[in-house]
Formats: C-alpha cells, sequence, structure tokens
C-alpha cells in the first residue's frame, strides 16, 4: 500500500513533494510592514540632518509648528532648509534599504538570501552608481555651461513668448545631459550589481532594469537639476520629493522574492 502511494504520487503532475513548499505571494500588511520599516531606517537620517541645519527635534515643538515648515518640507533657495546632495541621497538611501531589509527578513524569512542580493542591486545599482554618474557629471557641466548655452540659437525679439522660448531653447543642454547622465547612471549600475551578486553569492544573475528601478531615480534627477540650478525655489521645491522617492529601493529591498521555477 505505501508503495502504491508513493508511485501514485510521484506519477501525478501535481504533486510537488513534501520537502518543497509553494511560494506565497506577500499579503498587504507584510507590504505596509516593509514599508514602514523602510520609512524608519530613513528617519535618523533625516533626523541628523535636521538637526544639523537648525531644526528642533522635540516633538512638542514640531506639533506646534506649521507642517509646511516641518524639515521635511520646508524648502528655500538659500538659508534654513535640509539640502539633498550626494552625501545625503546616499546616507538616506541605504538607511532606506537597511530598514527595508530588516521589515522584510521579519515578516518574510523564506527570503532572507533574495533580499540579501537585492541589498546590493539597491545600493549599487541603484544609488550609488546612478548618483556619482549624475553628481559627477553635474559638476563637470557647471564648468562649460556659459560656453554651451552662448552657442544656442535665439530669436531677437521684446515679445514675452519670444523670451519664454529662448528659457526653454536654453534649458535643452542642461536636460538632455541630465537624461544622458541618468540612462548611463542606470546601465552601469544594473550591470556592476549583477556582476557583484554572481561573484558574492556564486549564482548566476541576470536581473534587467524593471519599471520600479526608475523610482529612485527621481532623487537623481532632482538632484541634478538642484545642482545646476542652486539659487532656483523650483529645485528647491523637487528636492523635498527625494526623502519620498528613497522609500523605494527600501521596499524593492524588503519584498523580493527568490524567483517562481
Amino acid at each position: 500500500m505505501i508503495n502504491k502511494i508513493s508511485l501514485n504520487n510521484v506519477n501525478n503532475p501535481n504533486f510537488k513533494g513534501h520537502d518543497h513548499h509553494e511560494q506565497k505571494d506577500l499579503t498587504s500588511k507584510q507590504k505596509a510592514t516593509i514599508l514602514a520599516s523602510s520609512a524608519l531606517g530613513m528617519t535618523p537620517v533625516i533626523a541628523t540632518l535636521a538637526h544639523r541645519k537648525g531644526f528642533s527635534l522635540n516633538p512638542v515643538k514640531i506639533a506646534k509648528t506649521p507642517i509646511k515648515d516641518w524639515a521635511i518640507f520646508k524648502y528655500a533657495p538659500k538659508g534654513k532648509y535640509i539640502h539633498f546632495g550626494p552625501t545625503q541621497i546616499i546616507a538616506t538611501a541605504i538607511g532606506s534599504v537597511i530598514g527595508g531589509f530588516i521589515g522584510g527578513s521579519i515578516v518574510d524569512k523564506d527570503n532572507i538570501s533574495a533580499k540579501k542580493r537585492e541589498v546590493v542591486n539597491q545600493i549599487l545599482g541603484n544609488v550609488l552608481v546612478p548618483v556619482g554618474c549624475v553628481g559627477g557629471g553635474a559638476k563637470l557641466y557647471n564648468k562649460f555651461a556659459d560656453k554651451i548655452e552662448s552657442v544656442i540659437p535665439q530669436i531677437k525679439s521684446p515679445k514675452k513668448a519670444a523670451q519664454i522660448f529662448n528659457k526653454v531653447l536654453k534649458s535643452i543642454p542642461n536636460g538632455v545631459c541630465t537624461l544622458g547622465l541618468l540612462g548611463l547612471g542606470l546601465y552601469l549600475g544594473n550591470k556592476v550589481s549583477n556582476f557583484l551578486n554572481e561573484h558574492i553569492y556564486h549564482r548566476k544573475v541576470d536581473r534587467n532594469m524593471k519599471f520600479t528601478d526608475c523610482a529612485p531615480h527621481v532623487d537623481d534627477v532632482c538632484m541634478a537639476v538642484s545642482m545646476m540650478n542652486e539659487d532656483s525655489p523650483f529645485a528647491a521645491k523637487l528636492e523635498r520629493v527625494i526623502p519620498l522617492a528613497l522609500l523605494v529601493p527600501g521596499y524593492e529591498t524588503g519584498t523580493a522574492q527568490e524567483k517562481k521555477e
């Protein structure tokens, strides 16, 4: 009887064996926990940046302060506000990834190895390499910005429409440079993270860029705009988006799972 049952199970295409368990998708509660842990991981970094800029960390004082004047929301081209340059972005992203990894490891213990690999993918592929490309490229562009913009043709007219059109034309090299550097950073970051994962974990990795990989690069675009337009109120406003964008690498790390066969 035992042998018969065993043979029937083996021949049954729906039988997967007692030693294998089906990969389960994360629940909404688990995903919410990972997102919260990513935000929690960023909190010490943002709090430190706020304190260095003179913002109070006293909960009572924060509660009495208008929301628009909170450290994470306040913006200005100069003065008291948190500026997210390359160093601040990297520190905040690492905090998010660490938080996401810890939260994911607690609620999804079966996929810790996948989350470890995703730590490398996110920190290198989606943060360090792209930030280095965009940040370094922005500094280089600033050195030659005047010469580059001087060769852009302009419409000679006092009309307001012509003046606006001229500004748009002058901004084209800036925009092309930003997108080009970001694309290069995405490509190189993906290649570097795959290479290191294969050598660290001795596992063939062919992780193509996903749509969600674009979200954390909102910070790179904001950083590049900020660095190229340091006195612009618009650039300062864009920087307020960076902490929200940097929740993504932490969330992606915490939700990473082994591929379903």
